[in-house]
């Protein structure tokens, strides 16, 4: 019998995050979920209690949406599924709600638990009890919504589990989940944060990422590159995951000994120097480090206003959160591609190595705003519980996966209107608690465009990344996310396969 505490914590959880990213602020939003949006929540909950990076939440949350979409699609006079095309489609009586709910609800478990397996018990299980469908109820009869659904999603899983990412740990000796098996080695040695004036930097290779060693709230880790095979992750869309390797290698990386390089540095450090209360919380709201929805799931939310907004049926929320998640998986195989294929170097890294013994004016650390220091001593406005993400800077994941997200949202919905809002109260920060902001900042996205675009720009706020990272990032998103619109189209219209 599932425990009622747990399924209360499970729904607050969700609720916070919604309010959170003001994704409740119009009280004519508020409806009853349909089963697409509970088993994204689910989906969503699985990703913040897991330690998995921002490529392998978007290829989960995929998953989940493809075998929430085949499922369906099956009871649907028109749509294909992405493995079985139209040779499952039911009949036009058993094209029901009540059937679409069934099959998805068994599709979308199978997913989850396979994804996510630590949040069976205490989200994915009291779910199903909810809805009220069997967790043990494996049928394999197609010509019913639970076999519908365990069959659909059996079938994706099954190509998933060979699909490059090593989801199963089984590509490596090691047997650990995701894991590297492209042999990657940093160029560069471990170092703690900030490198300091009396780091050696004679033996840095500035063009080259660095990992580093910090102390992450419950012990002192170093980084290992997450992602570091990605590249090769089967895409939705994508001919490959190298596709658009040669038009993001015209823009960037800056190399070392260039003006370009230079001038990226300087202006991350003019940045800091004037950081604002309000770049600072932009910083802080997009950051989505540990323990949050990470990039891909903060999209999924955004669906989630928009599913609200628009008083989508199930229909329309498991075909838009397919194409929604599908082109985002595809953007982040390009990014961590890129990332795989640069190999650059981070703020982190280049900043103290260039103005080392030079005394520059910069953010200081919490409550100490703008200091002088020696550019050794150079940090980014981030928490130092997870300084820098753990993977090379070129491109931007944020810009990447927002402009592919952004560009769906709009076709999905024919305008590039958005008008979701947050709100921070004064002394919310999570950096600097108590002291910023100020006073209470809203952030107000118009459009679609207006959210992606801050989701890049908030990175150089935080440091974490180059100008070219950001701007690369977002134009080569538009292109994924246009590519995986048009595929996603053919399956919804019947002409895929």
């Amino acid at each position: 019998m599932p425990n009622p505490k747990t399924r209360f914590r499970y729904r607050m959880a969700i609720a916070v995050t919604l309010v959170s990213l003001g994704m409740r602020a119009n009280p004519a939003f508020a409806q009853e979920q349909n089963v697409v949006i509970q088993w994204n929540n689910a989906a969503l909950q699985g990703v913040r209690d897991s330690k998995i990076g921002p490529p392998m939440v978007a290829r989960a949350l995929f998953i989940v949406q493809n075998c929430i979409y085949d499922a369906w699609a099956a009871y649907d006079p028109t749509a294909v599924g992405t493995i079985y095309g139209g040779s499952l489609r039911r009949p036009a009586s058993e094209q029901t709600l009540a059937n679409k709910n069934e099959a998805i609800s068994f599709g979308a478990y199978r997913a989850v638990v396979d994804l996510f397996p630590g949040d069976k018990t205490s989200v994915f299980d009291p779910l199903m009890a909810a809805l009220g469908y069997n967790i043990n109820d494996n049928s394999t009869d197609t010509t019913t919504p639970d076999g519908m659904g365990n069959v659909t999603c059996n079938a994706i899983l099954s190509i998933r589990h060979n699909d490059g990412s090593n989801q199963l740990g089984n590509m490596t000796s090691s047997g650990v989940p995701y894991a590297d098996y492209t042999g990657f080695v940093a160029a560069n040695p471990a170092t703690v944060v900030p490198l300091g004036p009396g780091y050696d930097y004679s033996s840095l290779q500035p063009n080259f990422w660095q990992p580093l060693t910090y102390f992450n709230g419950t012990t002192t880790v170093t980084q290992p590159c997450v992602g570091a095979q990605w590249g090769n992750v089967t895409p939705f869309a994508l001919t490959s995951g190298s596709q658009y390797r040669s038009f993001i290698a015209r823009f960037g990386p800056a190399l070392y000994g260039s003006n370009a390089y230079q001038q990226q540095a300087q202006e991350l450090i003019n940045i800091s120097a004037r950081l604002n209360d309000r770049e600072k919380m932009i910083a802080e709201y997009w950051a989505n480090g540990p323990h949050t929805e990470l990039p891909p799931g903060h999209w999924d939310l955004f669906g989630q206003y928009i599913s609200a907004r628009d008083n989508h049926s199930v229909d329309d929320d498991a075909k838009m959160f397919f194409a929604l998640t599908a082109a985002i998986h595809d953007a982040g195989i390009v990014a961590w591609d890129a990332k795989r294929y640069s190999d650059s170097v981070r703020p982190v890294t280049a900043i103290p190595f260039l103005f080392h013994g030079q005394t520059i004016q910069s953010w200081g650390g919490p409550y100490m705003g703008t200091v002088s220091m020696d550019g050794g001593n150079w940090i980014p406005y981030q928490p130092s519980t997870f300084p820098t993400p753990p993977f090379p800077s070129y491109i931007s994941g944020h810009s990447t996966f927002s402009a592919a997200g952004a560009i769906i949202l709009s076709d999905w919905t024919g305008s590039d209107t958005f008008g979701a809002s947050v709100t921070f109260a004064p002394g919310s920060s999570v950096i600097e608690p108590g002291l910023t902001p100020a006073t209470s900042i809203a952030l107000v996205w118009p459009t679609f465009t207006d959210a992606s675009n801050q989701a890049g720009i908030s990175r150089r706020y935080g440091g974490i990344h180059f100008k070219a990272d950001d701007l690369t990032g977002r134009a080569v998103g538009k292109k994924i996310g246009n590519q995986a619109w048009l595929k996603a189209q053919s399956y919804f219209n019947g002409k895929a396969h």
